[in-house]
Order: structure tokens, then sequence, then C-alpha cells
């Protein structure tokens, strides 16, 4: 037996997980939501999540034969930008305007930049935030739940006219603040398609947990971070304790926390790294929440810390034992 010392270049840890694995249970972990979705606001709610997703996934094969790149479509990454792209938009969204987010989450921040790991921002994220500075009217049309029930087929077909009738809509729990608990854990509210049922996405989120293809870091600083900002706000200002629960389980926090803030390329490495992004996120969700003429900052909050992640990394990355600072050589 050889007992000589083999060095070899690094990495040293190998794992047989692929990009097209890890976007695969991604996908898995999202299909509480969808199915969610189409359970309160009907099969519109599909349809927007398919042409969505399929909107990305063109853009992405179209922009890279154009370019003369390899077709990285087979990774699932598109399909993965689409649905939480579609996921976090209100159910009346015309599907031209969000086949016009799909591009920008696509085509711009994403494959602009370099494609799949080069992107500096999420892209899910950023074509939701351009959709809500361009398209705001849109964006905020919140329609109530199970609204097709008892309607008639004239009402659906209203559901692709940014004018909905006033008799279907309703403001966000965040903006009117007259939701219950159970209804905002099971998705009985008004509100983009992904973030009204905590119970969907907490399913979800665990199901990444569980399976290891997210760590516990940032979500876990995210809703930590938040709720104790909001229990010591709900003492200042003389509010019930139960309010915290209300600021978690309503908006989007959830949906980002597990699914948008835990992004491999646009988030830190490290675990304190992502411990400080996600009270990052706490902390600007909060202000924006409180603060600002918005009720939700999710998006924003993750989009600005994404931002923030080249710095975070430097800030926190581990050194190797011993490892010297080089000994820059003086010009002659």
């Amino acid at each position: 037996m050889d007992d000589r010392l083999i060095v070899t270049a690094s990495p040293h840890i190998r794992d047989n997980a692929t990009t097209r694995g890890l976007m695969g249970n991604v996908l898995i972990a999202l299909v509480p939501s969808i199915v969610a979705s189409g359970l309160i606001f009907g099969m519109r709610a599909i349809l927007l999540t398919a042409v969505t997703t399929l909107a990305c996934v063109v853009f992405e094969y179209l922009y890279c034969k154009l370019m003369h790149k390899p077709n990285p479509v087979g990774d699932l990454s598109a399909c993965v930008t689409g649905v939480i792209l579609a996921l976090n938009m209100p159910v009346s969204m015309p599907l031209w305007i969000a086949i016009v987010g799909a591009l920008v989450a696509i085509v711009i921040i994403k494959q602009l930049f370099g494609g799949l790991g080069c992107n500096f921002a999420n892209p899910a994220i950023t074509g939701r935030v351009f959709l809500l500075l361009s398209f705001g009217g849109d964006m905020t049309t919140w329609v109530k739940p199970f609204y097709y029930q008892g309607n008639n087929f004239i009402v659906k077909l209203l559901m692709d006219n940014p004018r909905i009738p006033d008799g279907v809509t309703g403001a966000t729990p965040l903006a009117s603040g007259n939701a219950n608990l159970l209804d905002l854990f099971l998705g009985n509210v008004g509100g983009s398609l992904g973030e009204t049922s905590a119970l969907a996405l907490l399913i979800g989120g665990i199901f990444l947990l569980v399976m290891g293809i997210i760590s516990w870091h940032t979500p876990v600083a995210y809703l930590g971070g938040l709720a104790v900002l909001e229990l010591f706000y709900t003492i200042a200002t003389g509010g019930e304790i139960t309010d915290v629960l209300y600021a978690l389980l309503s908006g989007g926090v959830i949906l980002g926390a597990f699914f948008m803030a835990t992004d491999y390329v646009t988030t830190p490495i490290t675990g304190t790294g992502k411990l400080i992004f996600g009270l990052g996120c706490a902390v600007l969700t909060f202000v924006i929440r409180e603060f600002a003429n918005m009720p939700e900052g999710c998006s924003f909050s993750i989009l600005l810390m994404n931002l923030l992640t080249p710095y975070i990394d430097k800030l926190t990355m581990t050194h190797p034992f011993g490892a010297k600072p080089a000994v820059k050589k003086e010009a002659k």
C-alpha cells in the first residue's frame, strides 16, 4: 500500500447534485402554492402561471439561440423564475403584461449579465418590481378569493381586462387589516397568487429544508427578525400581540423568506452571511411596511439586499488556516 500523501486541487467535497435536480426540487416545493392558487382564484391562476413560465423558457431559448450560446433551458432555472414571478402577480394580471415581466426577468436581468450564476439580482423579484413600478394599477388590483364561484362566464372573461368589476376586488390584508388569522393561514384572502396561503408556502419551505436544498439561516433570520421588530413596535404603539402573527402571515414575506431570499446566486454563501442577509431583509421589510407609503416591502428588501451580497460575502468569507496575505512586489 502506498503511504504517500497525495494532494489534489480543490474542491475536495463533491456532491451528485445538479442544477436541474435542485431546480426540480424547488418546482416540487412550489406545487402546493400553485394548487392553492388554483383553488382560491380559479383556473385563470393556473393559466397565468403556465403563460409566464412558458414565456421565460421561450425567451431564454431564443436569446441563447440568437447569441449562439449553449441552450440552458434543460436546467429548469427559467421554469423556476417563471413560476415564482407568476406567484407574485394578482390573478387579474393581463397576460401580455406577465409576458413583459418574463422578458425583463430572463433577458435583461439574467442573460444580459451572463446567464445563471452571473446575475446580480433575483430575476423573478426584479421582474416583479419592474411590473409594480411600470404597471402599478394592474399589480395592485386584488381579486377576492373564490370570486369565480357563482359568477357567470362574462365575469370570468373580464378577468383578462384590467378594469375588473368592483364586486370581485378588494384590498389585501396588509392594507385593510380585516382578515382573521385562520383565513391568512389557509389563504382565504385577496393578494398575489402565491402569497395568500401560508399553509401551502410552509409545506413547500419545509420540503426544501428537509431535502437540504436551502439552509435554515435566511428564513429563520428573516421571519424571526421581522417578528421581533413587529413585537417591539406593537408594544410601543399599544397594539395586540396577535399583530405579530398577522404581519408574518400576510403579504409575501413567507414566499420571500423560503423561495426568493434563498437564491443560490444572489444571496451570501456562508451561514453567517445568510443570517446577516435575512436580518437585513427583516429590517427593510419592517421599515417599508410601517413607515413608507407601501403596505408590502418584501420584494424591495430582498432586491436591495441582493445588491449588498458581494460585500456581505467579503465580510464573512472564511480564510484558510495559516494563510498569509500576498506580498506586493515593489516596482523597480
